[in-house]
């Protein structure tokens, strides 16, 4: 497993145990660290993985599979915000996973979608070495909210290094309840 999943504003420790680029992903059970005290008891379980080619409209791709995973999960309510998350971690692989690992630039990136009871945990994996950070951009900036949105609409998110490169970088969505 990996030993320490990292929130966006940590630095990566090496770990002995940790799952390499190499894996397939995501691992039968694999849910973040740092999340793991969101599961309790028993839990259904169900995972689907989408593998996006380095092109740019793989990120409208990204999105339909999201929805129809989540429809055929009967979790429909969640694809709007899912929709949203994915759209922003796909992007940022593409734009700065990629371009960060130029030489590995052609390797796709995988898009994984588990499930554990109403919690649906978003994945990429893509080959970069960069870890992603929330900025402040200015008034003007065009861009640079994204992990701002994912923040915003998970209840956890963070990434873990993968060995010998790349990272995976995740959110954790559930469903909204109802008002008490």
């Amino acid at each position: 497993m990996i030993a320490a999943v990292q929130s966006a504003q940590t630095a990566p420790p090496r770990s002995s145990t940790s799952w390499t680029a190499l894996d397939w992903w995501p691992p039968v059970g694999w849910w973040p660290d740092a999340a793991r005290d969101l599961v309790s008891g028993s839990s259904t379980m169900a995972s689907a993985t989408f593998v996006l080619p380095p092109q740019a409209e793989s990120v409208h791709s990204a999105r339909s599979f999201a929805t129809g995973t989540l429809t055929g999960w009967k979790l429909g309510e969640l694809s709007d915000n899912m929709e949203l998350v994915v759209s922003e971690l796909a992007t940022n692989a593409f734009r700065h996973g990629l371009r960060l690992a130029e030489s590995r630039a052609r390797e796709p990136i995988r898009l994984s979608l588990i499930r554990r009871n109403s919690l649906v945990a978003c994945t990429l994996n893509d080959p970069g070495a960069g870890f992603p950070a929330l900025r402040d951009p200015a008034p003007l900036d065009i861009g640079g909210l994204g992990l701002h949105i994912v923040e915003s609409l998970s209840l956890r998110w963070g990434w873990a290094p993968l060995a010998p490169y790349g990272k995976i970088v995740w959110a954790v969505l559930r469903p909204d309840l109802p008002e008490e």
